[in-house]
């Protein structure tokens, strides 16, 4: 049998885990629960019995497994293997997840942040394929990300560089859960479409959307697309304002790292030609004179199973040739 790789994807409610032949085809998969209060040691637990017991359900001997990856959320110390925090899981503090897994697997494992996981991943068989300079935004509950520079992952001094949502850019603006004013993850993530919306319109804004607040006591980001797919103008001035901060975005990382692509995923790209379209458009409207540019604007190809590929594919390119 052709040597395996192992894909893992850590999130704060379950655990996605994959299987792959060396050419990244993916062979079986699988999720496991995680909740809040689990320890460290238990969570690690149920990933090694997730792992072998998807072998063993596939016919695939542990033994033809060449190495692991696994993408973690949170800050993390990647030269440690080390989890610094976690969202949704409390209980990890400073959890050397990598060497632990070793240790279950008796494999080696590699370890990585969940954002350059899933843009590892797009570099490696997705809309990246072929590129060794590119940008990946992923537009949810915040905006993440991963920046690949000359065929590397970028990690910075701290091995917490890329943290793309966090460049300013709305000086003084909207209160970011970082900290800072004016995010991008504070103006243009899916969340914050939704929250600049129904504040605005718990202030009196005039827009059909104030029927869904008043139906579902919330709105969300798809709901500020649909309507202003229909024309409102609100929710049309609204879609603005975050493609145009999604479009200094690619300015700011097109002048910074000079990519050739940059790769937009996440639910929020779901609302396909509608978002792409308007960044495309203010990227243009912004974007310098002085010369033309080559870099292309598109979406990510993978999917949910970004994460999983990622993983394994960065265990392939770390000890594939090894």
């Amino acid at each position: 049998m052709s040597e395996i790789y192992i894909g893992i994807d850590l999130g704060g409610t379950n655990i996605k885990i994959g299987c792959f032949d060396e050419k990244l085809n993916l062979l079986c998969k699988t999720s496991v629960t995680t909740e809040a209060q689990m320890e460290p040691k238990v969570v690690v637990e149920r990933i090694n019995a997730g792992t072998r017991n998807l072998l063993a359900d596939n016919n695939i001997l542990m033994e033809s497994v060449k190495a692991a990856g696994i993408g973690v959320p949170g800050p993390s110390n990647v030269e440690n293997g080390m989890i610094i925090a976690a969202p949704n899981l409390p209980l990890f503090k400073n959890v050397p997840i990598r060497d632990m897994l070793s240790e279950k697997f008796d494999k080696p494992v590699v370890f990585e942040n969940d954002a350059n996981v899933a843009c590892w991943g797009e570099h490696a068989v997705g809309a990246g394929k072929g590129i060794d300079n590119m940008v990946f935004f992923t537009l949810g509950t915040g905006i993440g990300g991963g920046i690949i520079s000359e065929g590397k992952l970028l990690h910075g001094f701290n091995n917490n560089a890329t943290e793309l949502g966090h460049l300013i850019v709305r000086p003084g603006g909207r209160v970011c859960g970082c900290g800072q004013k004016g995010c991008a993850e504070a103006h243009a993530s899916a969340s914050s479409t939704a929250a600049r919306a129904q504040e605005a319109i718990e202030a009196g804004a005039e827009s059909s959307l104030k029927k869904v607040l008043e139906a579902n006591k919330q709105i969300t980001c798809k709901d500020v697309f649909e309507h202003a797919k229909a024309g409102d103008k609100f929710a049309t001035e609204t879609v603005e304002e975050t493609a145009k901060c999604l479009a200094i975005l690619c300015i700011d990382l097109l002048h910074t790292t000079g990519p050739e692509r940059i790769v937009f995923a996440g639910g929020m790209i779901a609302a396909g030609e509608q978002l792409l379209g308007r960044i495309k458009h203010y990227y243009e409207e912004y974007l310098w004179t002085l010369k033309a540019e080559k870099t292309e604007i598109c979406f990510a190809t993978l999917g949910e199973d970004a994460g999983i590929i990622g993983a394994a594919a960065l265990a392939l390119h770390e000890t594939g040739n090894k």
